[in-house]
């Protein structure tokens, strides 16, 4: 596979997830470009969901979108508590998070650049 088919499909299925999130109402997403600085895939993708539920329905409804329509089946951890989900697709990983746990954490500030982060929040 080239360069540019991997780059096509992690884009689509950053694409893919983006939408999911929309469409499910997830709040303050965040895409962070990965490639060049870590092997673990080329985007990660953090949200947030107002209570436990609805982190929980975030994140089922979008393993099952990528699972449609990529064939991919994404692992997931976290859903039975609810406070911070992790679905890993393989090219993009996301995180959705209950807002409290999301800024006890602040990821955005681990992988972004300090102007980047700020302008996050």
């Amino acid at each position: 596979m080239t360069t540019a088919q991997t780059e096509t499909t992690s884009e689509a299925l950053l694409a893919l997830i983006l939408s999911s999130l929309k469409d499910d109402k997830a709040e303050d997403i965040v895409e962070i470009d990965l490639r060049g600085k870590t092997a673990i895939g080329d985007y990660m993708v953090i949200c947030s969901g107002r209570s436990t539920r609805q982190v929980a329905a975030i994140a089922e409804k979008l393993v099952q979108r990528v699972k449609d329509e990529t064939g991919r089946t994404p692992r997931l951890e976290g859903k039975d508590i609810g406070d911070w989900v992790l679905i890993d697709t393989g090219d993009v990983i996301v995180h959705v998070f209950r807002p409290e746990v999301r800024e006890f954490y602040q990821l955005e500030k681990m992988w972004l650049s300090p102007d980047a982060a700020s302008a996050a929040h």
